[in-house]
């Protein structure tokens, strides 16, 4: 995937046109689960965004079922959605909502995850540049050795874009035998539990000899971690998505990275393009939009793509400036000579 980055003020701008429009408009969201504590910052910016244009929420969480998914997006139209974002569960089965909303001329927003469609608008950060980051952090500290890959739900793109980001920074290694993968694994559903049953098994599969993880959300690393806790094991292990225990865990030493998404950026984005597309914006006319087709299918589509923030010791002083995370929450228990604690 090409790295591109996008001027929220530009975003903002264009949905700003639409704004007169807005008082009349619903934008339906449908949450594919909100088990991950990401999700509810970006549902408070979002409801933040369509507040302040004047728009009305309404959502539906679809508890990690592809099939109830589909009959929220139904829910959602019924509802009087204008347009909608989407965080799909399964990147496939989500079509036939897809069809259903392009039906009754209503715009998609495939939020965070890809929906592989040209008919809709697929935002997101890069997350095959996350996955760099989150090798690249790892291997600076741990260059050589033993590593274990927990990747997340099998049924989403990110899992796979994730994995091809890290893979291009540790593939040379591991084809050299500098590096070697002594276990990978799905985790369903991004599962914290899952990802710590995952790692249980690799260790007992390699008698504890693992030297560093690749986790592919802060979740599943917590998950990790507490594996690896039982062992009374401490390896480098990395993260993603600015989760506040994650955060924590960087400043106490346990977590060496957690590449922070700002979901509030994600969020105002998304209910803006929404309001901008339901005003009659076409995709490909939104502000800061870029043609891509990095997808499995090679479908072009038009996307938008943020960057991410790698989080450690070093500059953890970032997400308490922002405002998200308090000071004494993230410093709690913080190792000596973190950033800002």
């Amino acid at each position: 995937m090409k790295k591109f980055t996008v001027a929220l003020a530009a975003v903002a701008t264009a949905a700003m046109t639409t704004m007169s429009l807005a008082a009349d408009l619903t934008v339906g969201v449908s949450w594919s689960n909100f088990q991950e504590e990401r999700w509810k910052t970006d549902e408070a910016a979002i409801k933040k965004a369509l507040e302040a244009a004047g728009a009305k929420y309404i959502s539906a969480d679809a508890q990690a079922s592809a099939a109830k998914q589909l009959t929220d997006v139904e829910a959602l139209i019924a509802q009087g959605a204008d347009a909608l974002i989407i965080l799909a569960m399964d990147k496939d089965a989500i079509g036939p909502a897809v069809s259903k909303a392009d039906d009754e001329g209503i715009p998609v927003v495939g939020y965070d995850r890809l929906i592989e469609d040209d008919r809709t608008f697929y935002l997101t950060f890069d997350n095959k540049g996350v996955g760099r980051i989150i090798a690249q952090t790892v291997t600076a500290v741990q260059p050589e050795g033993n590593f274990a890959i927990i990747k997340g739900d099998k049924g989403d793109p990110n899992a796979a874009f994730l994995l091809e980001g890290m893979m291009e920074v540790i593939g040379d290694d591991v084809e050299a035998g500098k590096i070697k993968i002594v276990g990978e694994a799905f985790s369903d559903g991004w599962k914290p539990d899952n990802a710590q049953k995952n790692m249980e098994q690799i260790l007992t599969a390699n008698d504890n000899n693992v030297d560093a993880v690749l986790a592919e959300n802060d979740g599943m690393a917590g998950g990790v971690i507490a594996a690896l806790a039982a062992q009374g094991m401490d390896v480098p292990v990395g993260g993603q998505d600015g989760d506040h225990a994650a955060l924590n865990r960087v400043a106490r030493g346990t977590q060496t990275v957690s590449v922070w998404k700002d979901s509030r950026q994600l969020g105002t984005a998304a209910a803006e393009i929404a309001v901008a597309l339901a005003g009659g914006t076409a995709l490909d006319a939104v502000e800061g939009a870029v043609k891509w087709s990095g997808g499995s299918k090679g479908i072009e589509m038009n996307a938008i793509f943020l960057e991410p923030t790698p989080i450690t010791k070093d500059n953890i002083s970032a997400v308490i400036d922002a405002g998200h995370i308090a000071k004494d929450k993230v410093c709690e228990g913080a190792m000596d000579g973190v950033s800002g604690c």
